[in-house]
């Protein structure tokens, strides 16, 4: 029966072969022939090669020269020549084995030299030892960094904060930890140099908007929402973030934050907000940005800041609602895989917590003054003031550029240079060229400090800077400065 039906199929085929056009016989013809072919040849063709002699080998190998790892490097290169500080420092600092006062930190409020600060850190020392030897979640979570957790979050008054053992990492790891690849970042054009490498790790879609240029980002958030307009189904799962920072260290501007709330709540999107440099400086207590502007801090989704600056510690920390900072215990790279915040900067950074709670004056003190240099170093002829007469994060730049970027660098190191041969550490803004999505000109860095002595101002000269610009740039910031009185 089974020999009948198999015959019976074959028939079928056959008398299907024949009934079938022409065009499909030479097709299918064609396939088998293609099939055939591909089966019985080779995937390669071997290469007629003929075997090299020793001294053909040796010579080929004389003639190679490899391209080096790195480009290379010239040897007067600031990286390779660097200042070496001993000592603490203070409004007073030595570099090279010589005194100088201190035109180059950003210890705004004086506490890297304050006596509790100090005690307080040898306290832990003495308790903890210097380091933590293991990240958080390996036995690298000690009570004092649970107390400081508790602490800038009462401060800062939200639900929860959390803190990285290195400032640069705390924006650079929160911000990959929450965007990944195809959410929307819209971020300032002026953004520093850790926000960039936070964007970078996250692959997601970055769209710059000019510097603090609120129509230029609602034009970017229109554009978007027409897009969500034509494929819903995708816009429900993209996120869309907004990255700024309180004082940009870049330009030494403050953010326009009640815009961006406006922006925030009409094109639904998360505010981001990097504030490093205000953090201790803005708001009538040091909160930040948020207190300059009377903003509710639950209107902003995340703060970050560093605490290397006004509390005069190490690391950095983020705050805000429980639930956010909570996934950053999971997801924040520099916090899940680095050792742990050694216990005497955290109790040092309690310390200087203190000190800004009991002292609130000292954000007034810092504020007048910084508003005193500003109008002091109005109309120094070849140089401007760029920043926020509040802020104390200010550069000087250049008023017109030589046209050559190399030149203006050099004619800026000329000031430097002349400021160390005479006892005054000064420093320029440093940047990665290469790296940098917009790079700024080249700038001065001299910050502002709570600190103020007449008397530190004595050792400036006044005499024989007016042989070349550069000199005479110099003698005016002097002659300034000293008139002034105040800032170190």
């Amino acid at each position: 029966m089974a020999t009948a039906t198999e015959q019976w199929v074959l028939v079928e085929m056959v008398q299907a072969l024949y009934e079938a056009p022409a065009y499909h016989l030479i097709l299918e013809g064609i396939l088998i022939l293609w099939i055939i072919r591909l089966l019985f040849s080779k995937t390669y063709k071997l290469q007629e090669r003929s075997d090299l002699t020793v001294k053909e080998k040796e010579e080929l190998i004389e003639e190679w020269h490899p391209e080096p790892l790195v480009p290379p490097v010239p040897k007067d290169h600031p990286a390779l020549n660097y200042n070496i500080v001993s000592g603490p420092p203070s409004h007073k600092i030595v570099v090279n084995g010589k005194e100088c006062v201190n035109f180059a930190s950003f210890n705004f409020l004086g506490l890297l030299d304050n006596p509790r600060v100090k005690a307080a850190a040898l306290a832990s020392l003495k308790k903890y030892g210097v380091g933590t030897c293991g990240p958080r979640g390996f036995y690298g979570t000690f009570d004092v960094h649970l107390d400081l957790e508790d602490r800038l979050a009462k401060f800062m008054k939200t639900e929860e904060a959390i803190i990285y053992s290195y400032g640069f990492a705390t924006i650079a790891s929160a911000i990959p930890a929450y965007s990944k690849r195809g959410d929307i970042v819209f971020v300032d054009r002026a953004a520093c140099f850790a926000i960039q490498k936070g964007l970078q790790a996250s692959r997601s879609d970055i769209k710059l908007f000019k510097h603090n240029d609120m129509a230029d980002l609602e034009r970017l958030l229109k554009e978007q929402e027409i897009e969500d307009q034509k494929n819903p189904r995708k816009a429900r799962v993209i996120r869309r973030f907004i990255v700024v920072e309180g004082l940009y260290m870049n330009t030494g501007t403050i953010c326009p934050l009640p815009e961006l709330v406006k922006l925030k709540y009409k094109y639904k999107a998360r505010i981001f907000l990097e504030e490093s440099l205000s953090f201790g400086v803005l708001g009538e207590h040091g909160r930040g940005v948020t207190e300059h502007y009377g903003i509710n801090i639950d209107d902003i989704d995340l703060i970050s800041a560093n605490m290397e600056n006004a509390l005069a510690s190490i690391g950095g920390f983020c705050c805000g609602r429980s639930f956010v900072i909570d996934h950053q215990r999971l997801s924040g790279q520099g916090y899940c895989f680095s050792a742990s915040l050694p216990p005497l900067l955290a109790a040092a950074a309690i310390e200087a917590l203190n000190i800004m709670e009991e002292n609130p004056g000292i954000f007034a003190v810092l504020k007048e003054k910084c508003r005193q240099i500003h109008k002091a170093l109005q109309g120094i002829s070849g140089l401007k003031v760029v920043g926020e007469s509040f802020s104390p994060a200010f550069h000087l730049q250049l008023e017109e550029s030589t046209g050559s970027r190399e030149q203006d660098v050099r004619l800026l190191q000329e000031i430097v240079d002349q400021c160390m041969n005479k006892n005054i550490a000064l420093t320029q803004a440093r940047y990665l060229e290469k790296e940098e999505k917009c790079l700024p000109p080249p700038r001065l860095w001299p910050p502002a400090t709570q600190h103020a002595d007449r008397t530190q101002y004595s050792r400036w000269p006044g005499r024989g800077l007016k042989e070349s610009k550069s000199m005479w740039i110099f003698y005016r910031i002097v002659t300034k400065w000293c008139q002034c009185g105040s800032i170190v």
